[in-house]
């Protein structure tokens, strides 16, 4: 899932403990580590259910690209005082866990951005929200090009967690540990929560970023409708897994987690199903795609963008029948990319499956 918001599995947000003055930790990773579950990091293709910029907070831009904290990230920040103010950990320490958890969610996500970018993809926004962090990419509409855009977030995790893994190593040979205790505990849970966050991630559950890697390996032998629907299907299998699990833990964190994977699955599924029968319509001989040359479906499968009903757009050379608009472009229903419709073009010999 290239989306990620941080939850602990005992109730509230996490909170990072680091010992006092003077106190020395001979084994850092198992020094009042929380228990932590994260919601993937999501690549997200089909923006349908996901949150958008709307009512949220523009924080900055990189690479082109706007970083957006949506609103319901104070819903967490005042979880966090309300409930664990008077912890043993101070209010500072567990900011600093909340931004470290930030801080990794964003790298995630700019792993699926900058890779999907690397392939000619398009790019557009990321937004944080407690459920998860979201890269809005798109990608171009080959099994390769997808598979690359979604396994670049956990690949950030595999480094940030090989870096800080390093650090555990030459401290533990240098007794660096011994003088630094609270940097190297920190170093400690920098790489436990990465490795946490790419075990979750790589569930093959779509939409996780596992279930999109499976869906993307399937594309090369399936296609792209059918490996779709392969992926979810798997992914509903993975679900009922979970169930137990979910239920033996009995917290509102897992449930609101397991409902919005479920939810989310059936939507991939929903529109496998749609896919399907894009691939199994008969085609317009007369038409291909000027981007992937491919021969257009016929039937109702464009919507009017006025009064949102559905037409064949080839067979009305682009003028709704119910309101009269007329559109000068169409829309690929395979490779989504959008064009004149005097640029499509006869093809005899046009791929006619998706």
């Amino acid at each position: 899932m290239s989306r990620t918001s941080v939850l602990d599995c005992g109730g509230p947000p996490p909170l990072f403990h680091f010992p006092s003055s003077g106190q020395a930790t001979s084994n850092p990773i198992q020094s009042a580590l929380p228990k932590i579950l994260f919601a993937a990091g999501r690549c997200v293709i089909n923006q349908r259910d996901m949150p958008t910029h709307r009512g949220s907070i523009r924080l900055f831009q990189l690479f082109g690209i706007n970083v957006y904290l949506h609103w319901s990230w104070f819903l967490i920040l005042v979880y966090v005082i309300q409930i664990r103010g008077g912890a043993d950990s101070s209010l500072v320490l567990n900011a600093l866990g909340l931004l470290t958890l930030f801080l990794i969610v964003l790298m995630h996500e700019f792993g699926h951005q900058l890779a999907c970018r690397s392939v000619g993809g398009q790019t557009h926004d990321i937004v944080l929200w407690p459920l998860g962090g979201v890269a809005y990419v798109s990608p171009p509409q080959r099994p390769g090009a997808t598979l690359w855009s979604i396994a670049a977030g956990p690949l950030v995790n595999v480094i940030l967690f090989s870096v800080a893994s390093a650090l555990l190593l030459i401290s533990g040979l240098t007794r660096w540990a011994d003088q630094m205790p609270v940097f190297f505990e920190y170093v400690a849970i920098f790489a436990y929560i990465n490795l946490i966050l790419l075990k979750f991630n790589l569930l093959p559950i779509y939409p996780l970023d596992g279930g999109q890697i499976l869906r993307s390996l399937l594309w090369f032998i399936f296609g792209k409708a059918r490996s779709m629907m392969i992926a979810t299907i798997i992914g509903f299998v993975g679900i009922v897994v979970m169930i137990p699990y979910v239920i033996m833990k009995n917290d509102s964190w897992y449930y609101i987690l397991a409902v919005f994977i479920a939810l989310n699955c059936w939507s991939g599924f929903q529109q496998a199903r749609a896919m399907m029968r894009i691939s199994n319509a008969p085609r317009h001989d007369g038409f291909a795609c000027p981007v992937c040359k491919a021969a257009p479906p016929r039937g109702a499968l464009w919507v009017c963008g006025k009064c949102r009903k559905a037409f064949d757009t080839f067979e009305t050379q682009g003028v709704c029948p119910n309101c009269g608009t007329q559109f000068a472009a169409t829309s690929c229903p395979e490779c989504g990319n959008q064009r004149p419709m005097s640029e499509w073009a006869f093809s005899s010999n046009a791929p006619t499956k998706l």
